[in-house]
């Protein structure tokens, strides 16, 4: 039996096949129709993980497998022994013996690591406090799809270095674009700089979200007060000066696009007037993690829960 084809991070593929992935998200997406869609899963189940709550991830991962043509069952800590104290590698072997692929949303990558280690189906990286590597997905299809090929482009991002940062780090290096990460010196991602300098990536950093933003083709934020961080006073202080306002918009390309994965905080990280401007591209971009996840369900689970079954028939 062949290995299973996780979705980890981005990090974790390389360009070819992350590339690939998308180009099946974008045909399956043309194929959106009710008379033209194929039930590339049909019969197939998929699990899925809640330890944070969702509303993007949870519906476009339930309705992107309903329409190709599979099952969700959806598990949380209070209705599973994982509330017990059951561990994610024992849950992980008994849930590959029900279903074809697991999602996972969870505070600690370090579950989802275990859970992979120890499950004989794919799983998926449905967002950690490390890593989002669906919404980045999403977001490079939805740019792309606006103004064609991301290589070579320059991407701002102004605000904390949060999980998303970490994955448009990661997308960076694999898609070949400049990166330049605007936000206060305390925040400043050491270890993610010293991996992608590696990589031969673009990726730098800067404490000035003009420097950033200036000639940027797209610019990016996420909300200062991630679940899990609490909310209070000296946060917003230290990243107000990095708020996407239409002055910061101004200082990028004329055509330059806004996004944000969403939930998002009006006139905190993101001034209204930007994020429901015409450069906002922020509903097509949540549009979109429903088509590029349902490639990324495509592509790993496609012809494996078939082979799967076969040997152990």
């Amino acid at each position: 039996m062949t290995a299973p084809r996780h979705f980890l991070d981005i990090d974790r593929l390389d360009g070819r096949t992350l590339r690939g992935i998308l180009d099946l998200a974008a045909s399956i997406k043309r194929s959106l129709h009710p008379n033209h869609r194929k039930p590339l899963l049909k019969g197939r189940t998929l699990a899925m993980i809640f330890e944070k709550p969702s509303t993007r991830t949870r519906v476009s991962f339930e309705v992107g497998m309903l329409q190709l043509g599979g099952h969700v069952v959806i598990l949380t800590d209070e209705g599973t022994q994982l509330g017990r104290g059951e561990t994610f590698a024992d849950t992980a072997r008994a849930l590959s013996r029900y279903v074809d692929a697991i999602m996972i949303r969870t505070n600690d990558h370090a579950k989802l690591m275990e859970l992979a280690h120890n499950a004989t189906v794919p799983v998926i990286n449905g967002l950690t406090d490390h890593s989002h590597p669906c919404q980045l997905m999403a977001d490079i299809m939805t740019y792309e799809e606006h103004r064609g090929s991301i290589a070579g482009r320059t991407v701002a991002w102004s605000g904390d270095t949060s999980n998303v940062a970490c994955s448009w780090a990661h997308a960076a290096v694999r898609f070949g674009f400049r990166l330049r990460l605007a936000s206060p010196a305390e925040l400043r991602p050491g270890p993610l700089l010293a991996w992608a300098a590696r990589e031969g990536g673009d990726v730098s950093f800067t404490t000035s979200p003009h420097e950033a933003v200036t000639g940027a083709d797209l610019v990016v934020t996420d909300t200062w007060f991630s679940m899990g961080v609490a909310e209070g006073a000296s946060r917003e202080q230290l990243l107000a000066p990095y708020r996407v306002d239409e002055a910061l918009m101004a200082l990028a390309k004329p055509d330059a696009l806004f996004m944000h994965c969403l939930p998002a905080h009006r006139d905190q990280e993101v001034a209204a007037g930007v994020i429901d401007g015409p450069q906002s591209v922020v509903w097509d971009e949540a549009e979109n993690r429903l088509h590029a996840q349902k490639g990324i369900l495509a592509w790993c689970i496609g012809s494996q829960a078939v082979e799967r079954r076969m040997s152990v028939a």
